[in-house]
């Protein structure tokens, strides 16, 4: 007979943490990492119900394979540069931090780190969707089954330690049927009902009469701006595109190789600024 304590528990994600970032340092990681592990511990995984357990991969070392990634990148020339693409050499989910761009836009890396493990955890495969139908059968909506959007903003995020990490939804929010402030839907308890979108938050929407594909639906409700529309291998852009147009990422040792290419040729380029 099962012993009742593991029944039902889901198995435990392995995610190798890889810094290839020129704007953070390896010693800035392990605190997010640690912050992370406690979020996805304590307050994601109950919620959720997905187990992982974070590793830090050296520098010059291999992920362990069968493991899915989460890297830190510069922005998306960067990731193209080093070969990071939509999955890992083994064909598992991947997620991308981009440290530079968000220092360009005045965001914080690590909110950013959490929502992207946390969406990757929800849905590693970025095809989940809920259908929120009207009268007629044959309109509705798709949402996207992405977990942090809807609340991104780093000013709803919260502190373990003295890391900050985004806020998150929970399953209720995707639940129309839910009457406004008769659960809890976010973990900050920001957000009130269900689909509801906050200063900040955006969610990609699949009109299934129009035909138009994924866009954006924002909570200021104008067009979508250029920080919404996310870098070339982001989520949103993966999930715009067709499946059979996703790409394995490079072997490992070649993406350290071009890692110490990109380095010099930064270098390089500071050192011509200097000089001028």
């Amino acid at each position: 007979m099962a012993n009742p304590s593991t029944v039902n528990q889901a198995p435990t994600i392995q995610i190798s943490i890889i810094n290839s970032s020129t704007v953070i340092a390896d010693t800035d990681v392990p605190p997010v990492v640690t912050a992370l592990q406690q979020q996805v511990t304590n307050d994601f995984g109950p919620v959720w119900g997905v187990n992982a357990e974070l590793n830090i991969v050296p520098t010059g070392t291999q992920p362990p394979p069968g493991t899915w990634w989460l890297t830190i990148l510069d922005d998306s020339d960067q990731a193209g540069a080093l070969g990071y693409h939509d999955l890992t050499p083994d064909g598992l989910p991947i997620g991308k931090v981009f440290a530079a761009t968000d220092l360009k836009y005045g965001s914080s890396w690590s909110v950013t780190a959490s929502h992207e493990l946390l969406e990757m955890l929800g849905d590693p495969n970025i095809n989940l969707s809920v259908l929120v139908q009207t009268d007629n059968q044959s309109a509705g909506t798709l949402y996207a089954y992405e977990v942090c959007d809807a609340c991104e903003d780093d000013s709803f995020g919260y502190k373990v330690g003295s890391v900050l990490l985004s806020d998150f939804v929970y399953p209720a929010w995707f639940e129309s049927f839910r009457a406004e402030g008769s659960t809890q839907f976010d973990q900050m308890k920001n957000i009130t009902k269900p689909l509801e979108l906050i200063k900040g938050g955006y969610i990609g929407v699949f009109n299934i009469s129009a035909g138009s594909g994924w866009t954006q639906v924002t909570a200021a409700k104008r067009p979508t701006e250029t920080t919404y529309r996310g870098n070339v291998g982001s989520r949103r852009e993966r999930r715009a595109i067709q499946r059979s147009q996703w790409v394995h990422s490079r072997p490992h040792k070649e993406i350290m190789e071009r890692t110490r290419q990109y380095e010099q040729r930064i270098h390089r380029i500071e050192a011509l600024r200097k000089a001028a």
